[in-house]
This record gives structure tokens, C-alpha cells and sequence, in this order.
């Protein structure tokens, strides 16, 4: 079953394949890891043992491993608000890193998520810990939108959300065009978001409006 995703700006419909991600990180081997790093500095034409870099191997073992630990927190939580009802709520400025699987450089990711509360919310603290949860590990943009907008879908027991992430490059900033002052912006929406052009409008404004200036 594919999925589309409706753009209130153009007022285009674009196809979306199903979610195939991989799994979540197992279990990182921080003595292989030093090793490698020893192997590469010295493919580098480092001194793997000279003063400053003795102990770069295990220091950035050790990185990968906090890095790469999924947030056993991360569990998503519900609260009864019978006062909430068919309300628009939007969470913004969820700032993490995460890792490009393609060239392994950092990226900067910036994800807003709206949802329709009816009776139920989303503790907010929990918002940030599924960002952080999905992040920490080598990743795509798109494919974190679409996990982001789909666990908090699972959580509130609606698909009623949408997501969207401005995201920072060093892959693009820092190797190949290097263009320091791009920007990718992914979308992912669901339920009445992706119905409701009206609904969908109003939380595209919220989300972008700080982004205008930052271009």
C-alpha cells in the first residue's frame, strides 16, 4: 500500500512507498571499533601512539557506543484530557543529531509534530525522546520524518499527525558542492493532515515561519 502526501502550496499529491526501514542498532563492539580507528589514523599517516592521539581510538569507541545506545525511555506516553477535543497541537524546535548512512557525516536535524488531540495527549517531554530515540543511529532525513510522525501515530492511537524536519547537511556542507547554507525540508503527513488542505496550511505556517529567515 503506497501512501500520498498532499502539499497545500502546489496542491500536488505525491506518492510515498511503503515503510521499509532497517532495524535498530544491536549491540556495538567498542574494541573493534578503537581498533579500526588505531588502523585508520595510521592509513591517515598518523602516529596512532603519539602524544594527543594515544587515546583517540577508545575516546571515539566510546562515542559511537553512546551514540548508537537506543533510549530505553523513549516509550511513548498518553494522558486523559477530556477537554482536548479536535485540537491542534504542534511541538516544535526538537533539535537532534543523527548520522548520514551514505558518507557517515553528522546532520543536524530541526523536527516539528502536530497532532489532533481528542481526549487524549501526548506527554511532551516524550516528544523529544522519540526524536532522539529514531536519530542515533545512521539514518536518512526522510526515512526519520516518517518513523517520527509514525510512532507518535502509534502512541495516540490516530493518524491524525504530521511532521516536519528542516535538516542541515555536512555531506553537502562540508564534501562535494560544499554549500554551507542549504537546507533539506522533508514532510511527512497523515489522517485529516493529509485530507484537510485548510488544517494542513495552518501547521506548515507554524512550522516554517522561523525557517524564512535562516535561508
Amino acid at each position: 500500500m503506497t501512501h500520498a502526501l498532499y502539499s497545500p502550496v502546489s496542491g500536488e499529491s505525491t506518492a510515498l512507498p511503503p515503510q521499509t526501514g532497517p532495524a535498530a542498532p544491536g549491540p556495538v563492539d567498542t574494541e573493534r571499533i578503537a581498533d579500526l580507528i588505531g588502523q585508520l589514523l595510521a592509513a591517515l599517516g598518523e602516529d596512532p601512539a603519539r602524544e594527543g592521539l594515544a587515546g583517540t581510538p577508545a575516546r571515539v569507541a566510546a562515542w559511537w557506543r553512546d551514540f548508537l545506545a537506543p533510549d530505553p525511555s523513549a516509550m511513548a506516553t498518553c494522558f486523559t484530557e477530556t477537554h482536548a477535543s479536535d485540537q491542534l497541537v504542534v511541538v516544535g524546535g526538537l533539535n537532534v543529531w543523527s548520522l548520514c548512512e551514505h558518507h557517515m557525516l553528522p546532520m543536524q536535524l530541526d523536527a516539528h509534530v502536530g497532532y489532533l488531540a481528542d481526549g487524549t495527549v501526548l506527554g511532551l517531554s516524550k516528544f523529544g525522546r522519540i526524536a532522539q530515540h529514531h536519530a542515533g543511529r545512521l539514518q536518512m532525513q526522510e526515512r526519520f520524518t516518517r518513523q517520527l510522525a509514525d510512532e507518535v501515530a502509534a502512541a495516540i492511537g490516530s493518524q491524525d499527525v504530521a511532521v516536519t524536519v528542516h535538516g542541515v547537511h555536512l555531506c553537502m556542507s562540508m564534501r562535494g558542492v560544499r554549500m554551507e547554507r542549504a537546507r533539506t525540508s522533508t514532510v511527512q503527513a497523515g489522517g485529516r493532515f493529509k485530507t484537510d488542505p485548510l488544517l494542513s496550511q495552518q501547521f506548515l505556517t507554524l512550522t516554517t515561519a522561523g525557517q524564512r529567515g535562516t535561508a
